[in-house]
């Protein structure tokens, strides 16, 4: 239509006409009606050859025997000499044989648009495609820690699992599934994390747990329940840490990390989970009321220090902070708490109004702890809900166990 490196000014002309007349006529009564009306130097032809005024863009269109549209001029001339061109052509009265009206609706400054495009896109260009300059004292110094931490991955035992080097020395142990887990969990300061490198359960990870306090912290997808499974078969497990739905244990965040081992449960929890008859679970791995030692003094401060610990039965009574306070807050008094992912109640109820109160729930939750025991018709309420677990009293008459939702039973 215009060439945008040398036009300044855009013409937008209505034209309405009484007849049916097409783009040629416009265009010849144009030229035939301008001729010499404004001396050599604005005759619209030469200012054409010349490229000084572009190409004449006719838009018409013909209804019920009338025609209308608009016509578009291109030009580089200064503002007072298209003023005046644009004056001009507003003298032409007939299109054909038809009489016309033609009138300036707006002289555009394609600068003025072209102005406007810049600054719309150097805002997007600024917020967008700028990498970001600020620099954090704090990231660097994490990042020069974590290279220093990831050289100090090492191996144990002849399957030459990925370790951290003082794994033999930690009085409680972290198990996960590969050395890109072991190195995340090494980032946050956890130092008793080892790999199981698959679902063949090494060797050395069974003699590991028969001595060590030991958590399962697998991800959070299928691959991680069957590695679970394997492992609850052959090696002495005390809490498995369930890692959020979806989530990789080398992908989660470090607040997300020292959250899930936070809740980490008891085997006895968790065992009727895996194992539809818990005479398939073999003796060994039951190991409740079994005294644990303290957290090595090393890592006394760190994630890897609280996850060997064990709460003392004599301390006075608190805030319920994980899922096993919550269940052992709850156990007895006949009520059900709907939870956030932060492990706060977003509602307490009586159990036997269950049923009801799932209908009339609207806070998002994570899951429900409750003191009673859950059917199969109760379940499949839950699980509509999107609970990502459920901790009861007991589960009867479960026959359609959902996978995408963990069952936990509050033992007694």
């Amino acid at each position: 239509m215009y060439s945008p490196d040398t036009t300044k000014y855009l013409i937008h002309i209505s034209l309405s006409a009484e007849g049916v007349v097409e783009k040629p006529d416009v265009v010849g009564a144009i030229f035939g009606q301008t001729e010499g009306l404004l001396g050599e130097d604005l005759d619209l032809r030469d200012l054409q050859r010349t490229g000084r005024v572009g190409r004449i863009d006719v838009q018409i269109a013909s209804k019920k025997g009338e025609t209308t549209g608009e016509i578009l001029i291109s030009t580089s001339l200064d503002r007072a000499e298209t003023a005046v061109l644009a004056a001009s052509l507003e003298t032409i009265d007939r299109v054909g044989p038809c009489v016309a009206h033609v009138s300036v609706s707006m002289v555009e400054d394609i600068r003025v648009s072209k102005r406007k495009k810049i600054v719309e896109r150097a805002k997007e260009i600024l917020i967008e495609r700028f990498d970001d300059g600020t620099i954090d004292s704090d990231e660097l110094l994490d990042d020069v820690r974590q290279t220093l931490r990831i050289e100090k991955i090492g191996t144990i035992g002849d399957e030459k699992l990925p370790a951290v080097p003082n794994i033999l020395e930690s009085d409680a142990i972290i198990i996960v599934e590969g050395r890109a887990d072991v190195i995340n969990l090494l980032r946050y300061g956890i130092k008793n994390a080892v790999a199981v490198e698959g679902t063949n359960i090494p060797k050395s990870i069974v003699e590991l747990t028969e001595r060590k306090t030991t958590t399962a912290f697998f991800d959070g997808d299928r691959g991680g329940e069957l590695i679970l499974r394997e492992l609850l078969q052959v090696a002495d497990i005390d809490y498995v840490a369930f890692s959020p739905r979806g989530k990789s244990v080398e992908d989660m965040t470090k607040k997300e990390v020292i959250k899930t081992l936070r809740n980490k449960v008891p085997i006895e929890y968790v065992r009727d989970q895996y194992f539809e008859d818990a005479a398939e679970l073999p003796a060994d791995i039951v190991k409740q009321n079994r005294s644990v030692p303290g957290s090595d003094e090393g890592n006394r401060n760190d994630a890897a220090g609280r996850a060997g610990q064990k709460r003392p039965k004599e301390s006075s009574p608190k805030v319920p902070v994980t899922i096993r306070d919550h269940m052992e807050d709850v156990r007895g008094k006949s009520v059900a708490r709907f939870m956030n992912g932060d492990m706060g109640v977003i509602r307490e109820i009586r159990s036997e109004e269950m049923e009801k109160a799932v209908e009339t729930l609207d806070e998002p939750a994570t899951g429900v702890i409750v003191d009673r025991t859950v059917d199969q018709k109760l379940l499949d309420r839950l699980v509509w809900k999107g609970l990502e677990y459920v901790a009861a009293k007991d589960f009867k008459g479960i026959i359609k166990r959902p996978l995408n939702i963990r069952l936990i039973k509050i033992s007694s």
